[in-house]
């Protein structure tokens, strides 16, 4: 219910935004400008505008209420079709979604805002309060394209206004809610078409490679594993060329791509391109071979292991470190600890000699080994007892 609601929101504030950029300026900046009357001059200047403004709300209107696409009920894929398509595999058998119990066609991801899977899943947005998918993505295209067109068109109109108030070398004043107006709708419109710009710039750059946003985030994962090594260069599968990728998507007819049309498909299969090797195309997107999401190494007969060697007790690895009794200078760290035998200048360590712990790296300052019979001295002398009372047990005299 309440993502319901904040969708809504979302919409409504989306919607009167546009509003407020399309006939503020139109109500309070142009139609003053013109003297209040109507003219061909002012129709010549507002028909245009108003045409794009009428395309945008109408493909931001398909882009709320068309659905994206779902797949159908007891869908499976038909491995014997003999069509040249993708399925995606995964170990060798069909995409699957789990939590919707169903399989999965090629390009199509679960929705978490949504709850289901949307046939070629672009991205869920919450300004249209929809996914964008196989069946409104077009739509979607064509609403940035027009949005990037009235902006354009309305900052044109707008600055218009204010050069002419600095025409023939005098200052006409305008009043003071043309000059409100003029500043809201320039801090409005300009981010507008900023942010919007942006973003229609790379979605423009997707159609014309037929790829989506879920898609150039994995084409980047499979970049970075062909340039550390792991795998060999792979062809995206479903890049047909420019002019296929915009019919794919727009339509067949170029001259009604700016229309709002149907797209091709039932969006349960796609073409893909032609390559040298379509078995890896057909896997796309390819896994990293060394990831734990392949097969995994045999796994020790016992639980108990503590890297790579065994440690039942559970052992913290530097617990030897905090309990033993090495002397260490003050600027000595616990970390990065090797042990190594007492060594000085002119003398060789034998290998009998007891391991002693040293900091890696340090100038050579060399730490005493553990007299146990010093240390019961030392604890017998904090009890006030003479440690001379104890008799010693030394099993080489027997």
């Amino acid at each position: 219910m309440g993502s319901r609601l904040t969708g809504r929101i979302w919409v409504t504030c989306t919607s009167l935004l546009i509003a407020f950029i399309s006939y503020s300026s139109q109500i309070f900046i142009i139609w003053p400008w013109y003297g209040h009357e109507l003219s061909l001059d002012l129709i010549y200047l507002l028909g245009p505008f108003n045409i794009l403004v009428s395309l945008l709300y109408y493909n931001y209107f398909l882009c709320v209420t068309v659905d994206p696409g779902r797949v159908p009920r007891n869908w499976i894929p038909d491995f014997n079709s003999g069509d040249d398509v993708e399925v995606k595999k995964l170990t060798g058998g069909p995409r699957y979604c789990r939590t919707c119990e169903k399989y999965k066609p090629p390009r199509a991801h679960h929705c978490k805002q949504c709850r289901r899977c949307i046939l070629r899943m672009d991205h869920h947005c919450p300004w249209v309060n929809n996914c964008i998918g196989h069946f409104n993505y077009a739509h979607f295209l064509r609403f940035l394209f027009f949005v990037d067109v009235a902006c354009t068109y309305h900052l044109a109109m707008v600055t218009a206004r204010v050069r002419d108030s600095f025409g023939n070398g005098y200052w006409i004043e305008p009043s003071n809610t043309e000059i409100v107006f003029i500043v809201l709708n320039y801090t409005t419109c300009v981010p507008v078409i900023l942010a919007v710009g942006i973003f229609s710039l790379y979605h423009f750059y997707c159609v014309l490679t037929n790829t989506t946003t879920i898609e150039g985030w994995e084409k980047d994962k499979v970049a970075t594993l062909i340039r550390r090594g792991k795998i060999r260069e792979v062809k995206f599968p479903y890049d047909l060329g420019v002019a296929e990728n915009l019919k794919s998507v727009l339509g067949r007819n170029p001259l009604l791509w700016c229309w709002p049309t149907n797209p091709t498909g039932n969006g349960l299969k796609y073409q893909v391109g032609s390559g040298e090797d379509v078995e890896v195309q057909m896997s796309w997107p390819p896994k990293d071979p060394y990831s734990n999401n392949g097969p995994s190494r045999p796994l020790p007969a016992s639980p108990w292991t503590y890297g790579d060697g065994v440690n039942p007790t559970l052992e913290p690895s530097n617990a030897r470190l905090r309990t033993s009794h090495l002397a260490r200078a003050p600027y000595e760290a616990t970390d990065n600890i090797e042990q190594m035998t007492p060594s000085s200048e002119g003398t060789e360590s034998s290998d009998d000699e007891p391991l002693v712990r040293k900091r890696r790296g340090s100038e050579g300052v060399e730490v005493k080994t553990i007299d146990r019979e010093e240390v019961l001295r030392r604890y017998m002398a904090t009890r006030g007892e003479d440690a001379t009372r104890y008799n010693y047990y030394n099993p080489e005299s027997e």
